[in-house]
């Protein structure tokens, strides 16, 4: 026996392990991966940990990644080691499962019958969500130890939902542990990039084992030995042979225990062959059959694949496990080697043509005999036995049965990678063959049966051909995230299909191709679309013809829809309709909603959406249902009933988590929910939402930069002009091709923040970006960045830098707001406003200009954007010589400014307030009313109500002007040194963090009228 009885020289990286455990308990769960060279101690590591955690009361389950005969073969680990806890934990794991049952059934056959949900990329979302809330569950009772071993060898379908429980599991009494090899990494590894991910999440811990130094193979060999003291010469030898590799420590101390002079070998592959070539015969026959069965090798399998009786196997049996070779697996049920580095060295030794042989036995043994092994391992371990036999016309068949059960268990990267094998021996099997043993099943949704004419071949397309297993590789690759390798599928495809001949399944070809190339931000995105619309343009309907109607009539919508493409959508929903394509029809019907609010008619495109919304209902199609909820918040909210919004999009993500589709659409949903509150003046809560959305710890940059946005506008309420910048580049990066949606939005806050930070000539760039672009005039998103752009431009008036060019982007914003057709109170409001600021920035606004927008914006009841009109009104009564009522104006402002949360607006409103001079707060009568009568003036008029000394006044009108401090120095005949001490005091005392914040507040409040003209006081930007 050369395992070592005492463990060596890992008590730091036990400890470190023992202290995520401490906190996993306290309901922080953890995850560790431990990662070092083959044979450096991860797995004693491990085995040493979990037994000390057992032994405390931790519930723990272990499972293993498969070396070879796994491909195709999904969650793998996970399926061990939920196998070990429901033979554990029984009736608790059943309790636990309760209403799950459906889904976990696809990972563990043993929860019983699947759930009859469509195989899709929402399908996977909720598997994973399942299986986080199972964890969850069983976490309330106990703590969880879920320990991987051998993570260089996984699934990506593994790696995802590893990942997946990693990121999500935040209040739970869960420790993740995973071990993997370092030496096997390498540069293309695709390991490399999830251990990347996951490194960024705080949860995270890196543990990397290092190799013995001599002290440590000196106590190894010890207790290999039984000798306190082994032999100096001898842990020199081994130490300096083995590298400090233990397991290398411990195949030297073999072969000195056995008789071999440790210096013998040429090779350490030969050292790990020393002891299995001293077997007899029969134990080297079953360890090399063994070798090549995967991973672990189950008992009735391996007795299959030999020749022999019972007696015999079980006697080689014996001396190979007496050998430390073979171990026993957990579950009893097999065999597996004692270390990976055994496995690979005998597997390397075989013979090419045993190498076959021995696969062949496996594949005959289980094709005759299913019961062999684990009915959900079965396909993929037979195609992977048949393919490594090199038979071609039965390892085709196989994979394809093998993709089948991977989508059934919603596995799509497991299902592609047996798709394109059976694409890679399509032209090896002989037609007839193929003929005979693989017929049509349903393949990829909505892709069309061959509408060929009859050929010289009556049942030419009754069989399955290799267009039909490309087009359901593409859906694999769509789902699996895989697009590029989509993409690469769907163009091999159309070489192989007629347009002239098959134009629905050219036109599915293109769609699909359309589609992840739009995913991909991609050229050529646009020009598929308009090809597959024109194949099926006059064609008789078909679900691939609505499909690819409904697909070009969402993507106008998103950008500038004109009214050919509402027909569009009209025509993808009767279409649909007609042939019983229901999803395809609940999908364009939630366009079609949006299409008529988008030209003018909401009333219509609300009645449209709530009737597709309840559609999805009753078809409990749970992507569909997410996507109307969220359709119509956003909707209500763009229309100014953001109360309602704000109940509809809480609905939407109440949906989103019962239907396991948090990590699909609860990103978008979070935002329209977060957008609403900000609306309605809750900023507080939108920021709750915000937060808790980020702490899911998505990989997925779905949607992020519409939440960087956001994220952006919570910033700008806190006068944190720094998370703003950061905030919109992030969503800059981010932004989906030209979609309004996202971009006009970001410009919004762009000028805002340009505005606030003194710098209009920003706000000016950032407004002409969106107007010089593609953005259709009629949009109704612009007229916030019209109003606001045109603040800036009011604000600035009579800056040198500014004056010039106005009137340029004055002439583009007018011409804009006259393009508009405003349909709801908030549009109105917002072109008024907008009109309004225009009129400031020449100078001739009025009262009647900042009521006509006041009264369509209080019909919203959204404090935003009646705060900018009440504060513009109040400065245009202040200059009409209405104090009194443009007290009340400006303290309703502030009140609204408050409920908003932006300090700096309210700031802003306060100066005005000093400026018209009238109390901050409301008068009160002997009942508490407000009092009618005029208010005194209580603070001093122009620079003096910032108190200002007389010197600082000067240097103030000099920085409005644009001096430098040298200039100003000059001219005040001062030293720079001073007017730098001025320009200082000037900034606190008027409470902005800039130059040009300083100037443009003095414009606005017209501090210095000898060199401006008094106009009427207006808001900031």
């Amino acid at each position: 026996m050369s395992v070592s009885p005492v463990f060596v020289g890992r008590g730091s990286e036990l400890a470190a392990l023992g202290v995520a455990l401490r906190r996993a308990r306290e309901g922080q769960p953890q995850a560790l991966l431990v990662g070092g060279e083959a044979g450096v101690g991860k797995t004693r590591l491990l085995e040493e940990f979990l037994a000390e955690a057992e032994a405390a009361g931790t519930v723990t389950m272990l499972g293993q990644c498969l070396e070879i005969g796994a491909e195709g073969l999904p969650y793998a680990p996970l399926v061990t080691a939920l196998r070990r806890l429901h033979r554990r934990l029984g009736p608790e794991l059943a309790r636990a499962a309760d209403g799950m049952e459906g889904h976990l059934a696809r990972v563990l056959p043993e929860f019983g019958e699947t759930d009859g949900e469509p195989n899709d990329e929402y399908g996977r979302a909720r598997l994973f969500e399942h299986i986080g809330r199972l964890f969850e569950r069983l976490g309330a009772e106990h703590t969880l130890v879920l320990a991987i071993e051998d993570l260089h060898w996984s699934d990506r379908s593994t790696r995802e939902l590893l990942g997946y429980l990693i990121s999500t599991l935040h209040h739970s009494r869960v420790l993740i542990c995973a071990t993997y090899r370092t030496d096997d990494l390498h540069r293309r590894h695709p390991l490399r990039p999830f251990l990347a991910e996951l490194e960024r999440q705080r949860t995270v811990q890196r543990l990397e084992l290092d190799r013995f130094g001599h002290h440590e193979v000196a106590a190894q060999l010890a207790g290999i030995l039984g000798t306190e003291t082994p032999d100096r010469r001898l842990v020199e030898r081994i130490h300096r042979r083995s590298e400090g590799n233990p397991f290398f420590v411990e195949e030297l101390a073999c072969s000195y225990t056995g008789g071999c002079s440790v210096g013998m070998s040429d090779s350490l592959r030969e050292i790990l062959l020393v002891r299995v070539e001293a077997l007899p015969e029969a134990a080297q026959r079953v360890v090399r059959t063994a070798a090549e069965g995967g991973s672990r090798i189950e008992h009735q399998l391996l007795a299959a694949a030999l020749d022999g009786t019972e007696d015999e196997l079980l006697d080689a049996l014996r001396t190979a496990v007496g050998a430390n070779i073979l171990q026993p697996d957990k579950d009893g049920e097999g065999y597996r080697f004692r270390h990976a580095l055994v496995r690979e060295a005998v597997s390397d030794d075989l013979l090419p043509g045993e190498r076959t042989r021995i696969n062949r036995r496996f594949a005959t043994a289980l094709a005759a005999d299913p019961g062999l092994v684990h009915g959900a391992e079965r396909p993929a371990r037979l195609a992977n036995y048949w393919y490594h036999a090199h038979d071609p016309a039965r390892a085709l068949p196989s994979a394809l049965d093998a993709a089948r059960a991977a989508r059934r268990r919603n596995a799509f990267a497991e299902q592609l990678r047996m798709l394109e094998r059976a694409l890679e021996l399509w032209d090896e099997v002989d037609a007839e063959v193929l003929a005979t043993t693989l017929r049509p099943h349903d393949w990829a949704e909505t892709y069309p049966p061959c509408s060929c004419d009859p050929g010289p071949l009556d049942d030419e397309c009754q069989r399955l051909r290799l267009v039909d297993v490309l087009a359901e590789a593409v859906v694999a690759a769509r789902r699996a995230g895989d697009r590029e390798r989509g993409v690469s599928l769907a163009k091999r495809a159309l070489k192989l299909v007629d347009e002239t001949r098959d134009p629905l399944r050219a036109a599915w070809f293109r769609m699909n191709r359309a589609r992840m190339l739009g995913h991909l931000n991609r050229r050529g995105y646009a020009e598929e679309l308009t090809h597959a619309l024109r194949l099926v343009e006059g064609r008789p309907p078909s679900a691939v013809q609505a499909d690819v109607f409904s697909l070009a009539a969402g993507q106008a919508m998103l950008n500038s829809p004109v009214e050919a493409d509402l027909v569009l959508a009209e025509r993808a929903v009767a279409i649909a309709r007609e042939v019983g394509a229901t999803s395809v029809e609940l999908h364009a019907q939630m366009t079609l909603g949006s299409l008529y609010t988008e030209l003018g008619d909401p009333e219509r495109g609300i009645a449209t959406l709530r009737e597709a919304i309840e559609g999805a209902r009753r078809l409990t199609v749970p992507d569909l249902l997410t996507r109307g909820l969220n359709n119509l918040a956003s909707m209500l909210g763009h229309l100014g009933r953001a109360e309602e919004a704000v109940r509809l999009a809480r609905e939407g993500l109440a949906a989103a988590g019962a239907l396991g589709l948090l990590r699909n659409t609860g990103g978008i949903l979070a935002g329209n929910l977060a957008e609403c509150l900000l609306l309605v003046g809750r900023p507080a809560e939108a920021a709750e939402v915000l937060a808790e959305w980020e702490g899911t710890g998505s990989g997925a940059e779905a949607h992020a930069s519409f939440l960087h946005r956001l994220r952006g506008e919570l910033a700008l309420l806190r006068g944190d002009l720094a998370a703003v910048q950061e905030h919109l580049a992030r969503a800059g990066a981010a932004v989906e091709r030209d979609q309004s949606q996202h971009e006009v939005p970001a410009a919004r806050l762009a000028v805002d923040l340009a505005g606030r930070s003194g710098r209009p000539l920003q706000a000016r760039a950032a407004l002409l970006d969106v107007l010089d672009g593609p953005s259709d005039l009629r949009d109704s998103r612009l007229l916030p960045l019209l109003a606001r752009a045109a603040a800036v431009e009011a604000d600035s008036r009579g800056l040198p830098s500014a004056d010039q060019g106005r009137p340029a982007v004055l002439a583009r914003i007018t011409e804009r707001l006259a393009a508009q057709r405003p349909v709801v109170p908030l549009h109105h409001g917002w072109v008024r406003l907008a009109e309004a600021e225009v009129a400031r920035a020449t100078g001739a606004d009025t009262p009647a200009h900042w009521q006509a927008a006041i009264e369509p914006l209080r019909a919203t009841g959204l404090p935003y954007p009646l705060v900018h009109a009440l504060l513009g009104a109040g400065g245009a009564l202040a200059a009409a010589g209405q104090r009194e009522s443009a007290g009340e104006l400006l303290r309703e402002a502030a009140e609204l400014a408050d409920r908003l949360g932006d300090g700096w607006l309210r700031r802003e409103i306060d100066h005005v307030i000093a400026r018209v001079g009238v109390a901050r707060s409301r008068p009160q009568g002997p009942a508490g009313a407000p009092m009618g009568a005029r208010v005194e003036q209580s603070e001093p008029d122009g620079a003096a109500a910032f108190h200002l000394t007389p010197r600082e006044t000067d240097v103030l009108r000099l920085l409005t002007e644009g001096r430098s401090n040298r200039q100003i120095a000059e001219e005040l005949f001062i030293s720079p040194k001073t007017a730098s001490v001025h320009v200082s005091n000037i900034l606190a005392k008027l409470e902005v963090s800039g130059r040009g914040e300083a100037a443009a507040l003095a414009h606005r409040l017209r501090l210095f009228p000898a060199a401006a003209p008094l106009q009427p006081v207006g808001p900031g930007a």
